[in-house]
């Protein structure tokens, strides 16, 4: 293990295109979506044990899922936790944690990992990693990892790369989330990647990348440099986030730097994202019904039911669709309706107020 190479899990999105299973008060990361006794958060953070030290793993989440966190990652350290007091998308989130980590050691190497993504060739995505660190630790790059698509995805962002020889490519654009008829031009091209949001880069090359492209963000995290790892951390955290601009990595940093470069690698990767994505991944039965065991099914296809109460759930006749129950709360619409659920999540929130979601 190397010392400098450190780890930063970001947990604390609320991934509401899966509700009503994944809520503000218990996202997508905190649930075990896959049946497979472990939570995507617990997933994602024992990816990472066997090739970084545990103490340089860290994780960023609000400070509400401060409880959660701690139950789930059992002995993580006060240090390891960043608790964020506002929802500011993932440039602050990043800032925070790679300005506390380089205050400590200057020649860090990071690794950025979402806390809610699936990976399934996980020796191949360690293996990727440790071929992005390597280059990183040498050279001032900011790396991302690149899904091969397999379909005109709208709900990802696209990565197009310059075609050469080389194992870690040179990024000529960024796309985020394109209508349904670029993206199939993308695919046809055949030099455009998902961007998987999975990013490695040295606290040398990150931290100048901040000040030169979010200088406002770079001025704030840099003057805590002194209260990091000090019983004055959170209440500098409190005003920092206060000032802090809500703006991810991708629009803030990575779509404007000419240092971005891109490693290919095939980990058998999904987001999660939504319940389609998820009824792709899950075992399903022979007409394609991906379903709980207490769900009996007649004449349905391509469908996903899950359930957390329910002692018996019988569909008949049904086609292609949600059938999602937690907490009290049943929605049962289109399986591929991503943009209608977030506009029901929105008039739920309306109608009959945060506790439902």
């Amino acid at each position: 293990m190397n010392n400098n190479n450190y780890v930063i899990i970001m947990a604390g999105g609320t991934g509401t295109r899966l509700w009503p299973v994944s809520t503000s008060t218990k996202p997508k990361q905190f649930h075990d979506i896959l049946g497979v006794g472990k939570t995507l958060l617990q997933m994602t953070y024992e990816r990472f044990l066997s090739k970084f030290p545990r103490e340089n793993i860290f994780i960023v989440t609000n400070k509400d899922y401060e409880g959660i966190v701690k139950d789930q990652i059992k002995g993580i350290g006060s240090d390891q936790l960043l608790l964020e007091p506002y929802k500011r998308n993932t440039a602050p989130c990043i800032a925070y944690a790679s300005y506390k980590i380089a205050s400590k050691n200057p020649d860090a190497n990071m690794v950025i990992a979402p806390a809610d993504h699936l990976i399934l060739k996980e020796d191949i995505f360690l293996q990727s990693v440790a071929v992005a660190l390597d280059s990183a630790s040498k050279n001032d790059q900011l790396i991302t990892l690149g899904m091969h698509p397999n379909r005109p995805e709208t709900g990802y962002g696209y990565i197009q790369y310059i075609p050469d020889s080389a194992t870690i490519k040179k990024v000529k654009t960024f796309t985020e989330k394109p209508e349904i008829g670029l993206a199939k031009k993308f695919i046809e091209s055949g030099d455009f990647v998902w961007n998987a949001g999975i990013f490695i880069w040295s606290a040398k090359s990150i931290l100048k990348a901040f000040e030169e492209y979010l200088p406002d963000l770079a001025e704030i995290f840099n003057e805590g440099n002194t209260q990091y790892y000090s019983s004055n951390e959170r209440l500098f955290v409190n005003k920092a986030y206060s000032h802090s601009p809500n703006i991810s990595i991708d629009f803030g940093v990575m779509e404007k730097a000419d240092n971005v470069k891109v490693l290919l690698t095939d980990i058998g990767w999904s987001d999660l994202g939504n319940w389609e994505s998820l009824h792709e991944i899950r075992e399903k039965d022979k007409y394609d019904n991906a379903l709980d065991e207490n769900v009996m099914s007649f004449n349905s296809t391509g469908n996903i039911v899950t359930t957390d109460r329910s002692d018996l759930v019988v569909i008949q006749d049904l086609h292609d669709f949600l059938v999602a129950e937690e907490n009290g709360i049943i929605l049962i619409c289109k399986k591929d309706a991503e943009k209608e659920i977030k506009e029901i999540v929105n008039s739920v929130k309306l109608k009959k107020g945060d506790s439902f979601i």
